[in-house]
This record gives structure tokens, sequence and C-alpha cells, in this order.
């Protein structure tokens, strides 16, 4: 199998006053494509700064971060950006979609980013929302939405572009346990359609979806392990 991702050594520190916060301590590990893996760990565990370093929102300390063959690592905000968009699609909890926009719009949004003229991205937007069973819902707006309609558009915008690796960070983490399923369910599906799918969460039941469980405890790679209860579909 391919390397989606390769971490090397990586080490983050932030500087707190005069105190320096170690958040994550030589940390090396690979996911390969069309993996499932969940990251585990208490608060404090260092598993948010992992997040944000393998999102590319923030870059390490030291060590190398190999993202799909480019060493992101050290590169300036704006390649980040780049990479970003192209390679990464982000599930949040809180959905972070824009309230004045509709939901076929709010999923467009990274192909305008992407500069991809408005036909074809309209179609592109068109033929995600299907595919997360939002077909009759395009032109509602999210305050029109149930939490877990928000979350199916925060999904599709995350697929829109095709992107290397879908990140979910607590993806069920506002919703009901009903719901939790139906979007759980949602990822699976992602995942069995070849995605390479890192779920985020201190959830053990949203945990067992995935193939591969790496916890984390105070900045380190604590458990790196197979999840025996795991099911492919």
């Amino acid at each position: 199998m391919d390397k989606v991702i390769e971490i090397h050594n990586i080490v983050k520190n932030y500087q707190i006053g005069t105190v320096i916060v170690r958040a994550l301590r030589s940390i090396t590990l690979d996911i390969q494509k069309n993996e499932y893996v969940a990251i585990m760990g208490p608060s404090g565990s260092g598993k948010s700064t992992l997040m944000n370093l393998l999102g590319c929102l923030d870059t390490p300390t030291s060590g190398s971060y190999i993202l799909n063959g480019t060493d992101v690592s050290k590169m300036d905000d704006d390649f980040l950006a780049e990479i970003r968009n192209k390679e990464i699609g982000f599930v949040f909890q809180t959905f972070n979609l824009l309230p004045r926009y509709t939901a076929l719009e709010n999923v467009t949004l990274p192909l305008i980013y992407a500069g991809i003229q408005k036909a074809e991205r309209e179609k592109m937007a068109i033929e995600t929302m299907d595919h997360v069973g939002l077909g009759d819902r395009m032109t509602h707006k999210p305050n029109e939405l149930s939490g877990g309609q928000r979350q199916r558009v925060a999904i599709a915008r995350a697929l829109v572009n095709n992107p290397s690796i879908i990140l979910a960070d607590e993806p069920t983490g506002n919703l009901d346990s009903k719901t939790s399923i139906d979007i759980m369910g949602l990822l699976d599906d992602i995942h069995r359609n070849g995605n390479t799918v890192i779920v985020v969460t201190h959830e053990g039941d949203i945990a067992r979806h995935a193939a591969r469980i790496i916890r984390l405890f105070d900045g380190e790679v604590a458990e790196d392990i197979p999840n025996e209860k795991y099911k492919p579909a």
C-alpha cells in the first residue's frame, strides 16, 4: 500500500510566558492510503495538536511530515493553505458552515478556492450532496437543517475536492446517539469507497469504527494497534 502520511520524530512545543509546554514528544507514525484510523487520548494528551499538524493547520517544532509525497513540515502559511484545500477534507464537531450560504453554496467553497469554473463546481457539488443523501436540501441554509443534516453538508464539503484524507475532529460531538450512528455509517461508506479516514475522538464507540487505533498520552504514542472488533463491510 502507498503511504499517504509519514511522520518522523515530530516534536511540538508551545511557549506560554516563560513556560515551555511540550505538546508532542518525538512522534513517528505512517498512515497508508485507504486506512481508517482513530486517534484517541484524554484531554491534554496531544491529540488536538497532532490533528492540527496532520491537517496542515500548524507546523512542528522539529521533525518531518510527508503528506502524499510532499514535505509540509517547514512550509509557509500560503503553501499550507494550498495543500489543505487540495489534500485534506475537514469535518469539525461544530460543522463550521457559513450561515448565510445555502447548503450547496457551502459545499462549493473548496472548489472556488481551487479555481474551478462555476458550472463545473456546481455539478461536482450537486453530485456530492446526492452522495451524502442531501439532494433535496441543497437550497436550505444551515439554520433550516437538523444537526445531522448540517454534518452531512460538512462531510460533502470535505469530500467535494476528492482530497487525500478525510480528517474528522469529534464528528459526532454535537449530535444525539441515533444521528451519531448515521454519521459514522456515512464515514464508513466513505472509507469503503477508497478514502483515507482519520477520526480524532475521545469516545470508544466512535473509535471502534476504525481499523486501527492510536492512543496518545502525554504527547507520545502510548498504543498503536489494530482494532480487533473492526468488521469491514
